[in-house]
């Protein structure tokens, strides 16, 4: 209950902050930035500090940029936090579940005119589809520096050993399905001990990933407009009771308060996207990326979204929309793009991105990340966001029992957030 109220008063104090106006000051001296970011893996921060680097250079109004990465199970709840107690970065890392509440708010500086005025930004190239979720009332809040589809990385030894089809074979003929999925990531705990399927960074507890498994079956956790729960429709229903046998029958997932790690060669499957493939440039394991499995409602694709937006009650918002307009050019948009895959139209192509992903095959690339672009839905989202999402979360706890009454808590997961979609 404490976690769910201080994500809710956070978030609460941002939004009456915001309303009253910024206290945005700019120095008179050279500056330093602070961006906070969801991830602490080191080359994506190398790859931040070495464009930061290049900035300061050119730009001797700011001293230095650092990067400040917050854990990311309690990203928002601990930016807000931040903004609430007076001390905001200048630039913040937007997760796609709070882009209504930040987008809406008034937390974020437009930034429109900042990045068409910047010589060689080409802005027209962002792409319609990558900027929706940013943008309201014609302006563009926060840079959609990465629309990254999930794919299935894939453990090719294991399922070797196991004696199970891998997914590329699967795909040949026309079977990659979540039933066949999940019967090969039963078949390798059964014969290896090792964990067959991991939905990564969901850990019973960040429920909005497991949209990447039932938007397979049709299922939303609400209607287009916001307005109405879909927990307790029947493609939600079916797609919930499929992975419900699927953890506690058939052991293909691990159970709740078990922890495997696909990067540490300790899982068969994980559902993730590409910026985790840097984990990969040191295994041994022979491994694949494949699309997610096709559902009953046939192939899908799940997209994650990050935002990068300048706070409107930091003390630099001139400086930080500056660089900010640099981070996201096009030469810097095409380094960012080994990680995270760019709005830009001029990048978004299997042989361009293939140059700055080694890892990956031009055909990887096509496709999980471009037919996924092209076709995938975005992660659930909602204003409200940090009070809804504590809601599910805690009316789903009861799920993750063998004994669950997969229907009966679907339908109290809707009477819980009815009145807060109702809002």
């Amino acid at each position: 209950m404490r976690i769910r109220l201080t994500a809710v008063v956070a978030l609460s104090a941002l939004l009456g902050l915001t309303a009253c106006g910024g206290d945005s000051a700019e120095s008179d001296g050279p500056v330093t930035l602070r961006m906070t970011t969801w991830s602490a893996n080191e080359a994506h921060l190398k790859l931040f500090n070495e464009i930061a680097a290049e900035y300061t250079a050119a730009n001797p109004n700011v001293a230095g940029i650092t990067f400040d990465p917050l854990p990311f199970e309690t990203y928002t709840t601990t930016l807000t936090t931040q903004i609430a107690g007076g001390n905001p970065p200048d630039l913040a890392w937007v997760l796609e579940n709070s882009a209504p509440d930040f987008v809406n708010s008034g937390a974020l500086v437009p930034l429109d005119d900042t990045l068409k005025a910047t010589d060689g930004y080409a802005f027209d190239e962002l792409t319609p589809a990558a900027t929706k979720l940013w943008q309201t009332d014609g302006k563009l809040y926060a840079y959609p520096f990465s629309t990254s589809p999930f794919g299935v990385f894939v453990n090719t030894d294991l399922l070797t050993t196991a004696g199970a089809k891998k997914p590329a074979e699967l795909i040949a003929g026309g079977q990659w399905t979540w039933p066949n999925a999940l019967s090969a990531a039963s078949t390798v705990q059964a014969k290896t001990g090792k964990a067959g399927l991991v939905v990564r960074d969901f850990d019973y507890k960040n429920w909005d990933f497991l949209s990447t498994v039932w938007t397979g079956w049709g299922a939303q956790a609400w209607s287009e407009d916001g307005k109405t729960c879909g927990f307790d429709s029947p493609e939600m229903v079916e797609a919930m009771t499929a992975l419900h046998r699927g953890i506690f029958v058939d052991k293909a997932l691990p159970g709740p308060g078990t922890t495997a790690d696909f990067f540490a060669g300790e899982a068969a499957m994980t559902i993730t996207q590409i910026s985790r493939a840097s984990l990969l440039a040191d295994q041994k394991f022979d491994w694949d990326l494949v699309p997610l499995p096709a559902g009953p409602k046939g192939e899908y694709a799940v997209i994650g979204q990050g935002g990068m937006g300048v706070l409107k009650q930091g003390r630099n918002a001139e400086a930080a929309a500056d660089f900010l307009a640099y981070l996201t050019n096009p030469t810097n948009s095409a380094k960012l793009a080994q990680f995270f895959p760019p709005p830009r139209t001029s990048l978004l192509t299997a042989e361009t991105l293939a140059k700055t992903n080694p890892l990956l095959s031009p055909k990887q690339l096509q496709d999980v990340v471009l037919d996924g672009i092209a076709e995938g839905v975005v992660k659930p989202s909602h204003t409200g966001q940090a009070e809804l999402s504590q809601a599910v979360r805690a009316a789903l706890d009861p799920l993750w029992r063998p004994d669950a009454d997969v229907r009966g808590v679907l339908q109290g997961t809707c009477a819980a957030i009815n009145p807060l979609l109702a809002k």
